[in-house]
């Protein structure tokens, strides 16, 4: 599924813009995002997590000089979302596991099998619901921001 993204995610940095691009690169690096470098435009390819979902954003990033520093601007253009099946149908096993749990006081020779659906409905929570994540460009600009903390060789600046 692909959709238009029209949002823009922003964020001021403490640093001149040669260092921000050079946090830019390094976060992009560690996360596994792709950074286009064309001319005076940058092109940032992001795979996010949303809850169920995983994907890949795409978009241009500018680095603004302010009088503080520098600002970030990503303007993701396209998103290309993918439902994570085994996540799905873990919990429709969950389900049928959790919909025998509440059925066996109707159809009593379910008893002997009760139990069974209750560890099934809460394996299924355990390995799925309880470990959905969400990262976006939101959370990689966070991250750009936390580079802007380090220097080149990973030490905290003082």
């Amino acid at each position: 599924m692909t959709t238009e993204t029209p949002a823009e995610h922003a964020i001021d940095l403490d640093l001149p813009p040669a260092a921000a691009l050079a946090a830019l690169r390094r976060t992009a690096e560690d996360l596994g995002a792709e950074l286009q470098v064309e001319g005076a435009s940058m092109k940032l390819h992001l795979p996010v997590l949303a809850g169920l979902r995983r994907g890949l954003i795409s978009g241009e990033v500018d680095i603004l000089p302010t009088q503080a520093g520098s600002r970030l601007v990503f303007r993701p253009e396209t998103a290309i979302y993918h439902v994570q099946t085994q996540a799905v149908m873990i919990l429709l096993l969950a389900t049928a596991g959790g919909l025998l749990t509440l059925v066996w006081p109707f159809v009593p020779k379910l008893l002997s099998v009760a139990p069974f659906g209750a560890l099934i409905a809460l394996g299924g929570w355990f390995l799925v619901v309880s470990r959905l994540r969400t990262s976006g460009p939101d959370e990689f600009l966070a991250a750009v921001a936390a580079h802007e903390e380090r220097d080149e060789h990973g030490r905290a600046r003082t």
